[in-house]
Formats: structure tokens, C-alpha cells, sequence
């Protein structure tokens, strides 16, 4: 990766808190919540500016209103070969269904790395957009999420993968 990219920041509302975006020239690398496990420094995200984002806080507001099921954003997905693989295969899990990691490594052709994908699940930098929340536990439970559990159990309601019941915690 040579040469600086500009980087910058805008916080939003939403119906799960504060959303804080982030984009290195122009395109969307971050998407982190309040509280969330493996968010970087504040001093990392640059500068507020919030022009860069009008494509994505639009199509948020559509999601959140219900209106919008399919992301199409460019998107800047720093991680490791494998991380960036990960996270590209739950972008193709539809809106309203969940996976699990067990499947998620199976496609990946790689039966034994569940925990793996776990790992790389919970370092996803762009989450909602990137929807590492549609990804549930071998028998169906609810396990870690960098958002928090609550907040997951609520995503997956709001799309309709799952009913209203008290998460339960089964982490890594």
C-alpha cells in the first residue's frame, strides 16, 4: 500500500446507536459502532468530513427504513487474504438468512476452519454493510458478535432471520 490516503470520518444516528463511517479516499473502509470489539483508534479515522458519505448514509436510511435489502457501495476491505475472503462470502449471504461459520469455511473449501472464520468474522471493519451479524453458531444460536449481542439479535429481527427471544452468549 504505498503512498498516504486521505482519510476522514462522519458520525450518523441510527437505530442502533451512533454509527461512525470512515473512508480513505473517498471509499468506505469503516463502519464501526460504539463499544464495538476490534474498533480502531479514534485518531485513525481522520478528519470529520462528512461528504464522502452521501451514497452511504442514504442507502443505510433506506435499510433501516426497510426499504433496502442489497448494499451496492464501493467498499475498501483491509485485512489479511483470507480475512478479505471471508468477508466476501458474507456479503452473498441474502438479506434476512443466516450462515453458519461450519458453512462459511465449507465454501471456502476449508471444512476445519470454522473457528478461523470466527476470528475473521469478528475483525469485518465495515459491519451492517458487510453483514457478518447474519452468521450464527453450528446449532443455530446466537455467538459473538463485535457489536455487541444485543445488537445482532435486534439486526437479525429487524431482517427477519430471527424471532424476538433474549440472545445468548456462546463466544470463541
Amino acid at each position: 500500500m504505498a503512498g498516504q490516503r486521505h482519510t476522514v470520518h462522519t458520525v450518523i444516528d441510527s437505530p442502533y446507536g451512533p454509527l461512525t463511517l470512515v473512508a480513505a479516499d473517498d471509499v468506505l473502509k469503516g463502519l464501526y459502532m460504539v463499544g464495538q470489539r476490534h474498533r480502531p483508534p479514534e485518531e485513525s479515522f481522520g478528519d470529520p468530513d462528512p461528504r464522502p458519505f452521501t451514497e452511504v448514509v442514504r442507502q443505510l436510511g433506506a435499510y433501516f427504513a426497510g426499504e433496502l435489502t442489497d448494499f451496492d457501495l464501493p467498499l475498501r476491505l483491509d485485512g489479511t487474504q483470507f480475512q478479505r475472503s471471508v468477508w466476501e462470502q458474507l456479503q452473498r449471504i441474502p438479506y434476512g438468512e443466516t450462515r453458519s461459520y461450519g458453512e462459511l469455511a465449507e465454501n471456502l473449501g476449508k471444512p476445519g476452519a470454522s473457528r478461523a472464520v470466527g476470528l475473521a468474522n469478528g475483525k469485518n471493519p465495515i459491519g451492517i454493510i458487510v453483514p457478518c451479524h447474519r452468521v450464527i453458531g453450528s446449532t443455530g444460536g446466537l455467538t459473538g458478535y463485535g457489536g455487541g449481542l444485543d445488537r445482532k439479535q435486534r439486526l437479525l429481527v429487524f431482517e427477519g432471520a430471527a424471532a424476538e427471544a433474549p440472545a445468548t452468549a456462546t463466544l470463541f
